[in-house]
């Protein structure tokens, strides 16, 4: 059960807060289903225009942890919208999971712009031939897959694909944890997330959600990001 909405007075800084958490959504491919679960998760409630501004920061800081990088306020002449197209949403989710898999260190959206214009050779992932597109995001799955990240799907019911690799990611990251001697050799998924993180399945039947997933690669990314020398996050 979702808490009662409360009402708010005419807030800037509360609005500030509402269009961060919606360009976190946006930036980080979360289709509506899942920014609920973690509006939900966070603050017991499903729309962010029902969040106090603590609660709205706390919503900025998982979507942080998640990958999310805010960008300074624009100058007078702005700056460039993030790519929006199907290709895009696609090369920015294998991004921010590559940096929980420790594939790259820097999960910003002008990162990936840099790498794009490298395999598209357009100034812009926006301005990218969508015909062509395939070629970045094959890129990326090849990082993914030097690093253990399964991205073979033959045989997988396309309804389950999106459920595989998420789970497939998080299995990679918890498979590097153990040659550090993070985690013991011998623990599941379901027992590295509750050891490590104190996450445990919503489901009675112990069965993970989307949402599940992406908190525990997010989690398990930071510990293993945490490890490397510097203790990067």
């Amino acid at each position: 059960m979702t808490a009662a909405a409360p009402r708010f007075a005419p807030n800037p800084r509360r609005r500030a807060l509402i269009a961060k958490v919606k360009l976190a959504q946006k930036e980080l491919g979360l289709v509506d289903d899942d920014y609920r679960a973690v509006l939900l998760d966070v603050t017991g409630r499903t729309s962010a225009a029902d969040c106090s501004e603590a609660e709205l920061v706390r919503v900025v800081e998982r979507f942080k942890a998640r990958g999310f990088q805010p960008k300074p306020a624009a100058g007078r002449g702005g700056s460039p919208r993030a790519a929006d197209h199907p290709a895009a949403k696609k090369a920015r989710a294998l991004w921010i999971s590559l940096h929980h898999l420790g594939a790259i260190d820097d999960p910003s959206e002008r990162a990936l712009e840099a790498f794009a214009r490298r395999q598209l050779g357009v100034e812009r992932l926006q301005w990218a031939d969508q015909a062509k597109a395939y070629k970045l995001i094959e890129a990326l799955k090849a990082m993914g897959e030097r690093k253990g990240w399964r991205q073979d799907l033959a045989g997988i019911d396309p309804a389950a694909q999106v459920m595989v690799l998420k789970r497939r990611l998080a299995e990679a990251i918890l498979a590097r944890l153990k040659t550090l001697g993070i985690a013991a050799r011998h623990w599941s998924l379901t027992e590295a997330a509750w050891l490590l993180l104190g996450e445990r399945p919503a489901s009675p039947g112990g069965i993970w959600e989307f949402s599940e997933l992406d908190r525990i690669a997010a989690g398990l990314g930071a510990k293993l990001r945490a490890a490397r020398p510097g203790g990067r996050r």
